[in-house]
């Protein structure tokens, strides 16, 4: 039987991928690269093209074996896939720990190292071989049989528990929907809203409106209903995914998690750390996690006067035009709205009419255009795994094709919320051949519904902005190495740079020209529209600001402070830093961790700080934007050759500092976010 994950081709072949294929790909592509490694290990003197590079060539093609499996994991739920998917984890994560630990490759690279032709390689190439000296260390070299075996065992173990609570979250996120047959109970919801609720209905053969956890449906109900006992259960059983008060207790995520803190905690000793913070920055930027947390407190201390100042209006405005006397977190959102119509005149939904998906999409293009010299265009022919996923190609002002990307914009059943930008294929030089990069970009907005094409809300194009930024580090790399081309290689705490820095045109006039229309009339978005819109633009900043600080906070506390005798204490800290930093306490039931994805099931462990760190970078690069003008191309090409380009071939801070031209400075992020100190 032919295997589609086997056969050398460009791009993933979706049409054929079946779950039947995973696990005899995978077997086979594992048991090459163990070939390869023993291979090269039989040399008497190790150089890059010996060693290095025939190890890097078939995890490359391991890489793009598993690229589409994990994608399509996401993407496109399924039993059957998810199965085999689960089955594969534990044999990858067997590998890499079996290389990390493999004593006979680590001599080989610290010969290298060493060696008299260290001197004469390339920069990236001389950071690939620290970094992977680095990995040789964190992944436990030095330790004796014993602890190696219990580090592999720990290794397996979080592979299958992350992916258990990722499953968990979308289970319970799927599972819950309520039929509405009575339109009276969703008055206030916009029509677009309705219209979707509607069709939703329709595809299970019934009348009436469904409406479900799929944040599309969620975040029009919590905005926009009248009816406040419907927000309180659709917020109580959105709160309430994955956990013990949940639909289903087969999706209970409380052991879970448990058991992630305790193992990560134990990796973490095994090493040589305190806990799992002191690890989790080994790959970072931030030295120790006094640096964490002391920035985290001083941007907390900095932004509460305002956060209590925005909960005091809003409570006020709650009294006098609502009569609610009590402000519960099922109102926050609801009577936020209404306060925003009432002193700004800005209504979210007077805003997506002028954001049709394709215009934003031409806009999107334009504004990198302007500043980069990009050109992309869509490919209308190539193998696609869902009818709404789009594919483009993009090349630069010298006509050379940089990479290219699917974009799989809409939610839908059986999808992971939240959006992302993956790998497909890194860039690399094969030979005298470039493999061009291709990324993922992926989101979860409203699709379009009959004859209305979808709507954006401005955050969702900011969302898209943000996500595209991702994709330009990955798609624009001119480093020919694997290891450090594109995102590879990039310290965590920097990695969001690019995205952040993408968020600023969504807010400047001359940008908003090139990706705003009206999508039934054409009409530009309106001059006295888009001052109501900056008006608005930090409203309530402060209350958005501490709930981050407080998600940051949280990670990085029970990474720090994880006591096996006491457990993971995850609500015990979470009030703790609540009382420290929120200005909305949420009800008892919330269950906010049960699905906190970034930090249980993705990269952001002791590492959700990240944002705020990388926010402080980007608000101060794109100052220097601000100081040129927004599309001043020699700013642009500079960002793109001291950013974009060089991936992780060099110490974030030094990329930056070449950029800028000094540290980073803090003020800029809280004069963005309309912060007074």
């Amino acid at each position: 039987m032919s295997n589609p994950l086997l056969e050398s081709t460009e791009l993933p072949q979706f049409s054929k991928i079946k779950p039947e294929h995973i696990i005899p790909a995978v077997d086979k592509l594992l048991t090459q690269a163990r070939e390869v490694v023993n291979q090269c290990l039989q040399q008497d003197i190790y150089t890059w093209e010996n060693l290095i590079d025939p190890i890097e060539n078939i995890e490359d093609k391991l890489n793009k074996a598993w690229s589409p499996v994990s994608h399509l994991n996401s993407v496109l739920n399924s039993d059957e896939l998810r199965d085999a998917y689960n089955a594969c984890l534990a044999k990858l994560s067997e590998y890499s720990t079996e290389m990390g630990q493999n004593k006979a490759l680590f001599k080989a690279y610290q010969s290298i190292k060493t060696g008299p032709e260290f001197t004469k390689l390339a920069m990236a190439q001389k950071k690939i071989i620290d970094n992977t000296l680095k990995d040789f260390q964190l992944s436990g070299i030095d330790l004796d049989n014993d602890k190696q075996q219990r580090y592999k065992e720990i290794s397996q173990l979080l592979s299958e528990l992350c992916s258990r609570y990722s499953d968990n979250v979308l289970d319970a996120t799927n599972d819950w929907t309520k039929l509405i047959t009575d339109e009276n109970e969703l008055k206030g919801l916009p029509e677009s809203a309705m219209i979707q609720a509607k069709q939703a209905a329709k595809q299970i053969a019934k009348e009436g409106w469904l409406i479900s956890l799929q944040f599309p449906s969620y975040i029009a109900v919590m905005t926009y209903a009248d009816n406040r006992e419907l927000r309180q259960q659709h917020y109580q059983a959105f709160v309430t995914r994955a956990s013990e008060l949940g639909t289903n207790p087969d999706w209970d995520n409380s052991e879970v998690m448990e058991k992630i803190l305790s193992l990560r905690h134990e990796k973490a000793q095994l090493l040589g750390f305190e806990n799992y913070a002191q690890l989790s920055l080994a790959t970072k930027m931030a030295n120790k996690p006094t640096d964490v947390t002391l920035f985290l407190e001083d941007l907390a201390e900095k932004s509460l006067p305002q956060a209590h100042q925005d909960l005091q209006e809003l409570k006020q405005f709650a009294l006098q035009e609502y009569a609610l006397n009590e402000l519960n977190a099922w109102d926050v959102g609801y009577i936020s709205e209404k306060m925003r119509q009432y002193y700004y005149q800005l209504s979210q939904e007077e805003v997506k009419v002028y954001f049709p998906a394709n215009k934003v999409i031409t806009g999107l293009f334009a504004v990198v255009d302007k500043l980069y010299g990009l050109q992309i265009e869509e490919i209308s022919e190539f193998d696609r795994y869902h009818a709404d996923v789009q594919f483009f190609e993009i090349k630069d002002k010298n006509n050379k094709l940089r990479g290219k990307f699917y974009l799989d914009l809409y939610a839908r059943g059986k999808k992971r919320g939240g959006a992302w930008m993956d790998d497909c294929v890194g860039r690399k030089k094969i030979g005298n051949e470039i493999q061009q990069p291709v990324a993922y970009l992926t989101c979860n907005f409203t699709p379009p519904v009959d004859d209305t094409p979808a709507l954006l809300t401005h955050d969702e194009v900011t969302t898209l902005f943000h996500e595209f930024g991702h994709g330009l580090q990955h798609m624009l790399t001119q480093i020919d190495y694997l290891g450090v081309s594109g995102i590879n290689g990039v310290e965590w705490d920097a990695v969001e740079l690019p995205s952040q820095i993408m968020e600023n045109w969504c807010w400047e006039k001359e940008a908003l020209a090139l990706m705003s229309a009206h999508y039934q009339t054409g009409e530009p978005l309106p001059e006295t529209l888009y001052n109501k819109m900056l008006a608005a633009k930090n409203f309530q900043a402060g209350m958005m600001m501490v709930r981050q600080l407080e998600f940051s906070l949280f990670d990085f506390k029970i990474h720090q402070a994880f006591d096996p005798e006491q457990g993971g204490r995850i609500y015990q800290i979470l009030d703790e830093i609540r009382q420290q930093v929120a200005v909305i306490l949420p009800p008892d039931f919330n269950r906010f961790a049960h699905a906190f994805s970034h930090i249980f099931a993705g990269g952001y462990a002791a590492g959700y700080y990240s944002y705020k760190w990388a926010e402080v970078l980007s608000a101060d690069a794109y100052s220097l934007f601000e100081e040129k003008g927004i599309f001043d191309r020699e700013t642009g090409e500079s960002f793109l050759t001291h950013i974009l380009e060089k991936g992780g071939s060099a110490d974030a801070i030094e990329l930056f500092k070449n950029f800028r031209g000094r540290e980073p400075e803090i003020d800029t992020l809280l004069r963005h976010n309309g912060i007074k100190e």
